[in-house]
């Protein structure tokens, strides 16, 4: 029996949600291999190839001008900018259409976000007020939004699809908060003619934007030399991705409702034919009814929509696994006694696993009872619990700020082993949660 059209249209909306959902159940147990593989490569196997491996200096040239670093710089400041890039492009598409879009949407991320953020830096900054190790306030602040939709994925449908889609917007939120902290408390004396010309061309690539230049090719190129920019002014060149994304349009070159007519017009052009003497091989009037509709579904595709979808499978199948493992191989010379002893790793360790549930849940809770917020439909007080222990996989996130605010090796060893190990403390407690947690019983009808 043919389902309604209302269901159709269900459907088709959700559609989407569904296939990121399950490419992050792929890139989660991704990363965990590959996180696993470094840290056997590093402990048991062969440390010095390890280490040797991403000191490997390599560089490219522009006519006398050279630019040469190790290959550790060039995942955590180069392909990582891409990294920023999508980031920024689900912040902006959040903000114009998605969860973050209204004030009312966006006050239960956003609030709870920020509890999440503030309540874990408290606790770091308990833990190490007056020592050198102060300045890794920021590590726990983060989320590693694949890791932890990954894991809500894999529980299926004992997390409703509300409670999943406020994990989605708080985690946005969240590295937002994580790209404000990098870029004002964690950035380098500025050069400020290099900022000058950072900021310039992102003024012109903003305004192409906005006079409708939708070639993804330029703003690739011009992202590139707002990187080379960014690099030399002092602020990470990794916050060069999330500007560009701002100045991606958002907006379709060509109205859906011409493209719509167009549409029909050449598929109609193509119904006069018997299916059976329809060759593409041959035809050259229906070849050209196919490019014209090719050329007609790109235009109507934001710029902003069509990079997502270009980068997303990159970033998560390529960029943030080569990340882990080019920061995950950490020696384990601490115990688990000496972590726990450590002010660092104790920030770290307490600040992911009950700062971040703590946060999220009393700030979601006053936002609550001051009737700001409503909670996720079908979601039970307890499964926001879960969530908030999920949201503590700080993992990519907290060790790429662990690398900003510690040059020293031996603190941000102890800054990377108390990272995955509250990591992992906090998804065995957030499946725990949730598995015993009870959905939210549906009101009575009367």
């Amino acid at each position: 029996m043919r389902k309604p059209a209302a269901y159709e249209l269900l459907r088709l909306i959700i559609a989407p949600f569904e296939r990121f959902m399950s490419s992050s159940i792929a890139s989660g147990v991704l990363l965990s291999i590959v996180t696993l593989f470094a840290l056997a490569w590093v402990n048991w196997l062969d440390p010095e190839s390890y280490h040797h491996l991403w000191e490997i200096p390599f560089g490219i040239q522009i006519g006398s001008h050279q630019l040469t670093h190790s290959l550790h710089f060039w995942i955590n400041d180069g392909l990582m900018a891409v990294f920023f890039l999508l980031v920024g492009l689900e912040i902006k598409r959040e903000l114009l259409v998605g969860e973050l879009a209204s004030p009312r949407k966006a006050a239960l991320p956003v609030i709870a976000a920020l509890g999440g953020m503030v309540v874990p830096a408290g606790i770091f900054v308990y833990f190490n007020q007056g020592l050198p190790t102060l300045g890794g306030w920021g590590i726990p602040m983060a989320t590693d939004i694949a890791f932890a939709l990954g894991v809500v994925a894999l529980l299926g449908r004992r997390v409703p699809i509300g409670l999943k889609v406020f994990l989605t917007a708080l985690a946005i939120v969240d590295d937002l908060g994580a790209v404000l902290v990098i870029a004002f408390f964690y950035t380098a004396q500025l050069n400020w003619l290099m900022l000058v010309f950072a900021l310039v061309t992102w003024l012109v690539l903003w305004q192409a934007g906005r006079a409708g230049v939708n070639n993804l090719l330029f703003y690739c190129v011009g992202g590139v030399i707002l990187w080379l920019f960014t690099l030399q002014s002092g602020i990470h060149a990794t916050l060069a991705g999330v500007a560009l994304a701002l100045a991606i349009p958002a907006k379709p070159c060509a109205s859906p409702g011409i493209f719509l007519n167009d549409a029909r017009r050449l598929l109609d052009d193509l119904a006069d034919r018997r299916p059976d003497q329809l060759s593409l091989l041959n035809d050259a009037r229906a070849i050209d009814v196919i490019k014209g509709l090719e050329a007609g579904c790109e235009l109507i595709q934001p710029p902003l929509l069509r990079m997502e979808h270009h980068l997303h499978h990159v970033v998560a199948f390529l960029i943030m696994p080569l990340f882990a493992l080019a920061n995950a191989g950490v020696i384990f010379n601490a115990s688990l006694s000496d972590l726990f002893h450590q002010p660092a790793s104790m920030g770290i360790i307490a600040g992911l696993v009950l700062g971040k549930p703590l946060g999220i849940v009393l700030f979601t809770l006053i936002a609550r009872l001051a009737k700001w917020v409503e909670l996720p439909e079908g979601a039970s007080w307890s499964q926001v619990i879960g969530v908030g222990f999920l949201a503590g996989i700080g993992f990519t996130m907290s060790i790429f700020i662990a690398g900003l605010a510690y040059p020293d090796e031996a603190t941000l060893a102890l800054a990377k082993s108390g990272i995955l190990l509250a990591s992992v403390i906090a998804i065995v407690l957030g499946v725990i949660w949730l598995l015993l947690s009870k959905p939210q019983k549906p009101p009575k009808h009367t």
